[in-house]
């Protein structure tokens, strides 16, 4: 099947002004990493609610080598933006670990910043004018559970959230966004390696398994095991139902 990000771009927006009015927000908080899908989430936060009702936030863990990406962004879509560098926070937290006698596992290190970049934009969109934070994770991340619960997992709701890396491409370059943004190659930030090191094979896959069911034996073994083992960060929290009633209905089957 042929994607066609031009005739995606228009039911996209229409959906996201939905979304946005169901929140009764007015601005939308971007965190903005420079790669395509925050580049591209805030290109259709521009195209959606106008550049004057969007504002992106850098989040530096200390020294960042590629924060170049993240400022060449905010020019290019004339955005304004604020820079919060977290590494107090992060820096804060271990600490405390080490002080109470816990060693910070590697898995502790790799997520705490994205856990403490969600929390400043939630603290940011709490003190602009009804701010919403938007989710910028794509479908091929989420359907083998590279994501952070709590992290980049989160969000009011989610514009690219069913689309794959190659169609978030696909939207940006639509969306006239220059090259270098879209094909930055998304890493962890701290060991250096890229997603797709540290997953052992290519979003490409995981983008043609998803899309027309066709992948190496090997490689559809190994993205059936991880999205299974990830399904819990994009499920409702599960509640004990202890058979007591709820008299009033709230037009859900949450609590059902």
């Amino acid at each position: 099947m042929e994607f066609n990000a031009k005739e995606q771009l228009p039911g996209l927006i229409d959906w996201m002004r939905t979304q946005m009015a169901a929140c009764g927000g007015k601005t939308a908080v971007v965190g903005i990493s420079g790669g395509k899908d925050s580049s591209v989430t805030a290109a259709l936060c521009v195209r959606a609610y106008g550049r004057e009702n969007v504002l992106g936030v850098l989040m530096p863990d200390g020294v960042q080598p590629d924060i170049d990406y993240s400022n060449g962004l905010v020019d290019v879509l004339g955005l304004r933006h604020i820079t919060f560098n977290i590494h107090g926070g992060t820096a804060g937290i271990l600490e405390e670990m080490e002080r109470v006698g816990m060693t910070p596992s590697r898995q502790t290190k790799v997520n705490l910043p994205s856990r403490m970049r969600m929390a400043t934009l939630y603290a940011v969109a709490q003190s602009v004018e009804r701010g919403i934070v938007l989710n910028t994770s794509n479908l091929s991340e989420d359907w083998v559970g590279y994501c952070t619960i709590y992290g980049d997992s989160a969000g009011a709701f989610s514009p690219l959230g069913m689309y794959t890396t190659e169609e978030v491409i696909a939207l940006g370059r639509e969306l006239g966004l220059p090259e270098k943004f879209l094909l930055k190659p998304p890493s962890d930030g701290l060991t250096g390696l890229t997603d797709e090191d540290n997953l052992g094979f290519s979003y490409h896959a995981v983008n043609e398994y998803i899309r027309t069911g066709k992948a190496d034996p090997e490689i559809r073994a190994q993205i059936d095991q991880k999205h299974a083992a990830s399904r819990f960060k994009f499920e409702t929290m599960p509640l004990y139902h202890n058979g007591l009633p709820i008299v009033i209905e709230d037009g859900t089957d949450y609590y059902k």
